[in-house]
């Protein structure tokens, strides 16, 4: 099964940088004004609840699926809306990292966690890579002429319906269009491979192929994660931009952008 080695996973995890400089409360609570709430809710709320994560993913009790949708879930500070620069936001960041070492390292740190527990090509198994390039080669035919968010998910949904998924819901709001559907396989082989494995271990390597393939296009198209709180799932579909956000950017990064 693709997936990142459990203990190198830990390894990752147990680095997350700590506060340096959490002795000086006054400081710490200005780099926490600054973002707005951001950094105290990462480092008490969404680190611990990684590091279960991470325990049940060694103990195989949940999918690589649930590990990347809690990564991706990490608390951000945006610094874009869209395309556009938000020039104040830009220089909380890098004011924030002036005072706290970590605020940079976070940053850091959270690049190197997001691509281990991303798609790797390289990591699939024999079958899972077939079903990336199979979904690929089907992106082709399926998406051709398509170039917009709109005229792609009508083109995703027809692909959904095709194979028996159910579509609950569909939403258009600020570029973004969200489909959510029930999988009609989330049980199927849970004695033997656990839950949501067809679903979200497999299947969903199709779905990949369909990234690839969009992407390269300039299409975000967020295909479903584990929907671990409910039956349902959802996907979205948007115009690729150059959206930034802390920790996915680093305030070194920001350069003379401000």
């Amino acid at each position: 099964m693709a997936g990142p080695d459990p203990d190198e996973l830990r390894r990752v995890v147990s680095r997350f940088p700590p506060a340096s400089d959490g002795n000086d409360s006054a400081r710490y609570d200005r780099v926490d004004d600054l973002l707005d709430g951001t950094y105290q809710n990462i480092l008490t709320k969404w680190y611990p609840e990684l590091r279960d994560v991470t325990e049940l993913y060694a103990a195989g009790d949940c999918l690589r699926e649930d590990v990347l949708e809690h990564v991706e879930a990490v608390p951000s500070f945006r610094l874009s809306d869209g395309a556009a620069p938000l020039p104040d936001r830009r220089r909380a960041l890098v004011e924030a990292a002036s005072r706290l070492d970590a605020v940079q390292a976070t940053a850091e740190w959270y690049a190197t966690l997001r691509s281990l527990v991303d798609d790797d090509p390289t990591g699939l198994t024999r079958l899972e890579r077939f079903l990336h390039d199979f979904g690929y080669a089907l992106a082709h035919g399926l998406f051709i002429g398509a170039s917009s968010p709109e005229a792609v998910v009508r083109r995703l949904r027809l692909a959904y319906r095709s194979v028996g998924v159910d579509i609950d819901d569909t939403q258009s709001e600020a570029g973004t269009e969200r489909t959510t559907f029930t999988c009609p396989y989330r049980n199927v082989g849970a004695g033997s491979c656990g839950e949501k494995w067809i679903c979200h271990e497999k299947l969903d390597r199709v779905d990949d192929g369909y990234v690839t393939y969009l992407a390269e296009r300039g299409i975000d198209y967020q295909r479903p994660r584990s929907c671990a709180e409910t039956a349902q799932c959802y996907s979205t579909v948007a115009r690729d931009g150059p959206e930034l956000w802390w920790p996915k950017t680093t305030p070194a990064a920001l350069g003379g952008s401000l």
